[in-house]
C-alpha cells in the first residue's frame, strides 16, 4: 500500500500517517520529493487499510499496490512527478537537455564543452569525474580535482551539475559539489550505493542496468526512495543484446513502459546506447516522440583526442542539429524547452566572474554548496 500526500501537507502530517501505521503493527517508509511526498506501507494489507489513513490531515489518498517498488509506483489517477534540480525542471509538459563531457579531462575542455551544451540548448551540465571502466588501464577520472573542475564551470556559466558517484564511501564528497547524483549503469543494483544516495539529499538520475528488466530498474529506484529520497530521475541507456552494430540497444520502449509503471520521469541517453556519433541526434528525435521527458548526450570540443568514449561523443559542428532536433520534436510532442523556464543565460553570454579552474583550493572548497540561479 501508499498513501500519496496532498501538494500542501506538512513534513509533520507525514510523520504522524508513519506514526499511525507502526501503531497498528505496519512499517512505514516516507520518501519525499520536490512536489510529492509518498508514504510507502508494509504489513497486513486489510488491517492498514481499516485505520483510517484516508482520514488523516494531508493525505491525498490511500492506494493499494502490490508492486515491490511502492513508493515509486504510478496508481491510477495519480500525476507523474516533476523533479527539480537547482530550479531545472524533469518532467510531464517540458524537454530537458542534459549535455557535457563523458569526462571531465581539463578545465578548458570542461568549459568549452559546457560551452556547447549552452549552445545546444542544454540546462544541466554531465561530466563524469569518476569514471568506472571496463579496462583497468582506461581512464579513470580525475577524482575530486575532476569535482573541483565541474563546480568553477558551474560557477562560471550557471549550468547545475549532473556527475556520477562509484561507491557508498565517495556519497558524501560528491554531493558537496554535485547538484544531482548520477548512478551508472554498472552500478543499478549496488545496493549500498543506493541506499547511501538516498540518504544524501540530492536529486538522483538512475540509469537501466545494460542487463536489467524495467522491473529490475524500478526496484533500484525503490532502494534510493526508502531512504527518503523522492527526486528521482529513471535514464534508459540501452541493454546488452546480441546486435554488434551498436554499442548497445536502445529500448524505445522502456520509456513508455516506465512511465505507466511508475510517477518518476523518464530521460534517454542516446550517446552510450549508440556508441555512435551519427546515430546521437537521430536516437534523441526517437526518445522526444516517444514521450521521454529528457535526453542527456555527450559532448566535447574535441571528440577525436577525448580520453572516454570519444566516437560517441558530439562536437561544436554537430550542435546546431541537436538543438533543432531536440526543441523542433519537443514542440510537436507538445513539451516546452526546459531552457524557457529556467532564465539560463544563452551561449552569447557566458561572462563570470572568473574562467574555469582559477578558483584556489580554499575558495573552491568554499564553494560547493548547490547554486541556484
Amino acid at each position: 500500500m501508499m498513501v500519496v500526500m496532498s501538494g500542501d501537507a506538512t513534513h509533520q502530517d507525514a510523520r504522524e500517517v508513519a506514526a499511525l501505521v507502526r501503531s497498528a503493527g505496519g512499517e512505514a517508509f516516507v520518501s519525499r520529493g520536490g512536489n510529492r511526498t509518498v508514504v510507502g506501507l508494509a504489513g497486513d494489507a486489510e488491517l492498514l487499510g481499516s485505520i483510517g489513513l484516508h482520514r488523516m490531515p494531508g493525505v491525498e489518498r490511500v492506494a493499494r499496490t502490490s508492486d515491490g517498488y511502492r513508493l515509486v509506483s504510478r496508481v491510477p489517477g495519480m500525476e507523474r512527478s516533476v523533479v527539480e534540480v537547482a530550479g531545472v525542471p524533469i518532467g510531464p509538459g517540458t524537454m530537458t537537455l542534459i549535455a557535457g563531457p563523458c569526462a571531465v579531462e581539463t578545465p578548458e575542455q570542461t568549459l568549452q564543452a559546457a560551452r556547447l551544451a549552452l549552445a545546444a540548448g542544454a540546462v544541466l551540465l554531465r561530466g563524469g569525474a569518476f569514471k568506472p571502466r571496463t579496462s583497468p588501464y582506461s581512464f579513470q577520472g580525475l577524482g575530486e580535482r575532476g569535482l573541483r573542475i565541474l563546480a568553477d564551470v558551474r560557477e562560471e556559466t550557471g549550468l547545475p551539475v549532473v556527475t556520477e558517484v562509484l561507491s557508498a564511501g565517495d556519497v558524501e564528497l560528491v554531493a558537496g559539489y554535485a547538484d544531482m547524483l548520477q548512478i551508472g549503469t554498472r552500478n543499478m543494483q549496488n545496493f549500498p550505493l543506493l541506499q547511501a544516495v538516498g540518504e544524501a539529499g540530492r536529486p538522483v538520475l538512475l540509469k537501466r542496468g545494460m542487463n536489467a528488466t524495467v522491473e529490475e530498474w524500478l526496484m533500484a529506484a525503490e532502494y534510493i526512495a526508502q531512504r527518503g529520497t523522492l527526486d528521482i530521475v529513471l535514464c534508459e541507456r540501452g541493454i546488452r543484446t546480441f546486435e554488434t552494430s551498436t554499442r548497445n540497444t536502445l529500448d524505445i520502449s522502456a520509456v513508455p513502459v516506465a512511465q505507466g509503471l511508475s510517477h518518476l520521469p523518464v530521460v534517454v541517453d542516446p550517446s552510450h546506447s549508440a556508441g555512435r556519433r551519427d546515430l546521437v541526434v537521430p536516437l534523441s528525435r526517437a526518445a522526444v516522440a516517444a514521450g521521454a521527458d529528457g535526453v542527456i548526450v555527450d559532448l566535447h570540443p574535441r571528440p577525436e583526442t577525448s580520453l572516454c568514449d570519444g566516437p560517441q561523443a558530439l562536437g561544436g559542428q554537430d550542435v546546431p542539429e541537436l538543438a533543432r532536433a531536440v526543441e523542433d520534436a519537443a514542440r510537436l510532442m507538445g513539451r516546452r524547452p526546459a531552457r524557457e523556464l529556467t532564465g539560463r543565460r544563452e551561449s552569447g553570454d557566458l561572462t563570470g566572474r572568473r574562467g574555469a579552474g582559477e578558483l584556489t583550493g580554499d575558495e573552491a572548497s568554499e564553494d560547493r554548496g548547490l547554486v541556484t540561479v
